[in-house]
């Protein structure tokens, strides 16, 4: 809750956030009695969850476990008289001692919720578990099983190269995986919370997970309450649960009652003993059940799937092709056979494919991290960049969260102007222990040293929901040490005050000036001054004076503007979605061009009214700026609508009660300060408050997804170039190439593609998403003109004497020459390589600078493949080393066909791709429709797959084996858990371990 929500002596009727302090203070007239009906509901609602004041069976018979003490069945720990909870505690008011603390963590655990830990043996293992993986595992068993024919040995060089290149994909992806996540634990480690609490007799201060039951602890106004304890002293306290259980107003707190973990002390000081951490606390039984739905896979799965198919299918088909030509027609040996359909496994497939995409996500997500941004599913990371709506909170994300006078829109009705009205008033303010109202307005002084310089206090009459205003007494030793006195407080309190001045036309300026206020949605303060007649602070007055009347405004962040500003350059609409006042988020939508076209929460139920400009809900949703007055549940039906439109949308929350709205949206971001429940429901954590930290993020995550596109159509590209071009070959001269090279190539391949997650790249300037169809139809072209040039160079080297007669060179014109296999290794190494270069530019190649990982790790590549072909003699691979003649040729034959692939590149964007995205608008402008006429709308899928290289199906495993784990709440836990997060937490329970897209 924010500083701005708690103007007490100002003239605005409540909201949802602003309530509390309407409650302690009273904001205006129309709510005077509505405090004293709430708390009476209040009353009525503990009367009826209170509980047995007494256990409920034998105290004896109860364990000093977690088991015995959190069972109601046995004790109501959270409403039995305090004798008992000290008793069952094992504690007194004196606190434990710090050998009793930690034997307690042995009993009870840490006070956090319990981290999901893998086993890191089978994360390894984890990266090998895919059907890539699977189809080079089934290589590895064929080299090594199913060659053992023709009296020739088991292929022992393929079956180590394969094993090798799946630990070194499994290697590489598993170190940088746990490099980013050793930088999201140290951010989170860096948030960890104090507490202070009584240890050997002495206060001191822990970090709250520490904290055990039995413990005593100590806060006051404006700490969170570390632990779920129960007050053993409780001095005027009130605490605010709305992130827990969604009550608006705070709750007043005396002897023996129970302060939840995770709520915020509101007023008064407190000492307590705690009775549950951790997991056990209501807080935590909340995250825990938000938490069983714990499928954290995103959609990128589905992608991978995809492209994998395309992949297994075309290998397939050529797979079969060889099988029934190159036996029945050439009449090969079961060996000689076996060995090409080798090279297209091998070859064909992009085993680095999910390593590198895991490795770009984790580098992205450790540059994200030093942007203050944890990313805690990593692959919100590509969701992130297809994000088209952003639902943003307003306080604190894009307002400062720091009320402020508005100094422009100051009313002066009397001798003083815009400076004179401020210091009065910060003479009627607290300079120590201050509330926000009293906070803001001393901090317009130049130097709040001011608020008591050149006077002398004689009395002060603070807030109190009596009076409504503040009052102060002074000498005024610039003005000959007279007596004088100035209050501010709420308008209607401080004009009725008024004697002196105050005419009916001053009277209809302030209503006039008030209603504009309230039309802008700011909050008013009067402040009025009168001299004291006599020299007694105790003397009567000579009436008051209204002399002014300030505006108190939450301001926008100064990088807001230009924040949002970016994200709709990058094609991200930006909704404001706020508790508070209707009028509130209009203004603050004006003042940051964001649109004053927002509606209150009500029209989620009711809809648009008849007859107006939008025909249903959804139209009016997609065409508002924000909406205010909103609560959770109205969170998630504006998120689950703008899914079904078929948008990806991201969302901030920062309370408990935000998990549900967090966890449905494609991407949910905690905001800077949100409670654990919100960081657990979300998939990216922020460490700085404002809305520029999201922005960035989803500029790096358009790098991000770019770098996996490119090597998308890089993949697709070199499966097509390897499975066509040494099937045709084998088809028209027999030619076996050797299994063990297309290894090589692909070891070499994947050194190089794995620097692509650091490469240069430029991001869109449009929500991006997987236009697969595009994806294969560039790699299917690429592919074709890549083999196209190793061909053309066997035909030239095999059936004519062009390089001889020009260059010198000795003939190679054996079909199955071993240096005509070092040729043809050479040629396909090289090129092979150098297409990255085409697919990570959007322009010509050559005018887009690579990172200098990529090119240094091409330029090693290819060092170490010219190597190779000079001096590699391997006759267990059938291949021999050529001259530099034959070298140099390779390298020119490249070179030529190297600068077409951009004329290429730049043809089929203007006719196929240009197709296929006209298809694609034309399908998109007609919706479909199904049996019943209805309209069909797609919601982006969170279904995992089998290309999601975690352990998950290891812990679906886990989870059936033990029988899950069963949790259950009592009816009043939730009811106080609110209405919408009981029933998610239910449906999550009741789920199985898969996200569903549509709740």
């Amino acid at each position: 809750m924010s500083d701005h929500e708690k103007v007490g002596h100002t003239e605005e009727a409540p909201t949802k956030e602003s309530s509390l302090e309407n409650k302690v203070q009273g904001d205006a007239p129309a709510m005077d009695a509505a405090p004293e009906k709430k708390k009476r509901e209040y009353k009525e609602m503990e009367h009826e969850t209170k509980g047995d004041l007494h256990a409920k069976v034998d105290m004896n018979t109860i364990q000093f476990t977690a088991t015995d003490l959190y069972d109601k069945d046995k004790v109501d720990i959270e409403h039995i008289v305090m004798e008992e909870v000290f008793q069952l505690l094992q504690c007194d008011e004196a606190g434990l001692t710090e050998k009793e603390a930690q034997d307690r963590i042995g009993i009870f655990g840490p006070n956090k919720l319990e981290e999901k830990k893998e086993n890191v043996f089978l994360q390894f293992l984890s990266f090998m578990w895919n059907p890539l993986s699977w189809v080079m595992e089934g290589a590895a068993i064929v080299a090594i099983a199913l060659s053992n024919g023709e009296g020739e040995p088991p292929d022992w060089q393929d079956f180590v190269g394969i094993v090798l290149l799946l630990l070194i994909n499994s290697t590489i992806g598993f170190v940088e995986e746990r490099n980013a996540g050793n930088a999201v634990k140290a951010l989170m480690d860096s948030l960890a919370p104090k507490a202070k609490v009584k240890r050997d007799g002495a206060w001191k201060e822990i970090e709250s997970s520490e904290l055990v039951p039995g413990d005593m602890i100590s806060f006051k106004h404006g700490d969170v309450c570390p632990a779920d304890c129960r007050l053993t002293e409780a001095i005027d306290v009130s605490m605010d649960q709305a992130a827990l259980t969604g009550e608006s107003l705070p709750v007043s707190k005396k002897l023996g009652d129970e302060c939840f973990s995770g709520s915020t002390c509101k007023q008064g000081e407190v000492e307590g003993v705690v009775i549950s951490t951790g997991p056990n606390t209501f807080f935590g039984r909340a995250a825990t059940l938000v938490g069983q739905d714990s499928d954290q896979t995103g959609h990128l799965q589905m992608v991978l799937a995809r492209i994998g198919t395309f992949c297994l299918v075309s290998i397939g088909i050529f797979v079969v092709l060889e099988i029934v030509i190159l036996y029945p027609r050439f009449h090969y040996g079961y060996r000689r056979g076996l060995n090409n359909i080798l090279v297209l496994l091998i070859g064909g497939i992009p085993i680095a494919m999910p390593t590198v995409l895991s490795v770009t996500l984790a580098v992205g997500a450790q540059q994200l991290a030093k942007h203050k941004a944890i990313v805690t599913r990593i692959t919100a990371i590509e969701e992130l960049a297809g994000v088209t709506i952003l639902c943003s909170d307003k306080t604190g994300t894009l307002t400062t969260n720091k009320l402020t006078i508005d100094k422009e829109n100051v009313k002066c009705y009397s001798k003083w102007d815009v400076e004179g009205v401020c210091l009065l008033a910060a003479y009627a303010s607290r300079t120590e222990n201050q509330d926000a109202i009293d906070g803001c307005v001393v901090g317009t002084l130049p130097d709040p040293k001011q608020a008591r310089e050149g006077i002398q206090l004689l009395d002060f009459k603070p807030f109190n929901p009596v009076d409504k205003r503040t009052e102060i007494t002074y000498r005024d030793d610039r003005d000959g040490g007279k007596l004088k006195r100035a209050t501010k407080g709420m308008t209607g309190i401080i004009i009725e005050l008024c004697s002196r001045g105050k005419t009916s036309e001053l009277e209809d300026q302030l209503e006039a000036d008030v209603e504009e206020f309230a039309r802008r949605g700011l909050r008013a303060l009067a402040v009025a001054y009168e001299d004291v007649l006599g020299d007694d602070k105790e003397s009567q007055g000579n009436g008051f004076e209204l002399v002014g009347l300030l505006s108190i405004f939450d301001p926008p962040r100064s990088d807001t503007k230009q924040t949002i500003d970016d994200a709709m350059a990058l094609g991200v609409k930006v909704k404001m979605v706020t508790g508070d006042q209707l009028a509130i988020a209009k203004e603050t939508g004006r003042r940051l061009g964001l649109g004053d076209h927002m509606y209150a929460s009500k029209v989620l139920k009711e809809g648009p009214e008849a007859g107006g400009k939008h025909a249903n809900l959804d139209e009016m949703i997609m065409d508002a700026d924000g909406f205010a007055g909103v609560f959770p549940e109205h969170k998630f039906e504006i998120v689950k609508r703008i899914q079904a439109l078929g948008h990806l949308c991201a969302m901030t929350g920062d309370g408990a009660n935000d998990a549900p709205a967090l966890s449905r949206a494609n991407v949910g971001i905690a905001v800077e300060g949100a409670t654990d429940a919100a960081r657990g429901a979300a998939d990216i954590v922020l460490t700085e408050p404002g809305l520029s930290t999201i922005v960035h993020a989803i500029y790096g995550s358009r790098v991000i997804f770019q770098r996996m596109r490119n090597y998308a159509i890089y993949a697709c590209a070199v499966t097509i170039r390897i499975v066509v071009c040494f099937a045709i070959m084998a088809f028209i001269w027999q030619f076996d190439f050797p299994s063990f090279m297309v290894l090589i190539i692909a070891v070499l391949n994947d050194g190089t593609i794995m620097t692509l997650s650091l490469d240069r790249v430029l991001p869109s300037t449009t929500p991006d998403s997987w236009d697969l169809a595009e994806v294969f139809a560039f790699g299917i072209g690429y592919g074709l003109y890549l083999s196209a040039s190793t061909i053309a160079l066997y035909a030239t080297m095999h059936s004519t004497t062009f390089f001889e007669d020009k260059f010198g060179v000795n003939p190679i014109k054996a079909t199955n020459d071993p240096e005509g296999h070092m040729v043809i290794y050479l040629q396909v190494a090289i090129i092979s390589q150098a297409l990255i270069f085409v697919t990570r530019s959007h322009g010509p190649s050559w005018t887009e600078r690579p990172s200098i990982a990529l090119m240094l790790a091409f330029c090693l590549a290819q060092l170490i493949s010219s190597i190779i072909a000079g001096f590699g003699d391997w006759g267990f691979t059938n291949v021999r080393h050529i001259s530099g003649g034959w070298i140099g040729i390779v390298w020119v034959w490249n070179i030529v066909w190297y600068f077409p692939l951009d004329a290429l590149k730049f043809f089929m964007k203007k006719t196929i791709i240009a197709y296929l995205q006209k298809r694609k608008a034309r399908k998109g402008a007609v919706p479909a429709v199904d049996a019943n006429g209805e309209r069909l709308q797609r919601t982006a899928s969170r279904h995992e797959s089998l290309y999601s290289n975690r352990t998950s199906f290891l812990s679906r495993a886990a989870n059936r084996l033990r029988g899950g784990a069963k949790i259950s709440m009592s009816q009043n836990e939730l009811q106080r858990f609110s209405s919408i997060q009981a029933q998610q937490s239910g449906a999550a329970l009741t789920r199985a371990h898969s996200r569903p897209a549509a709740a």
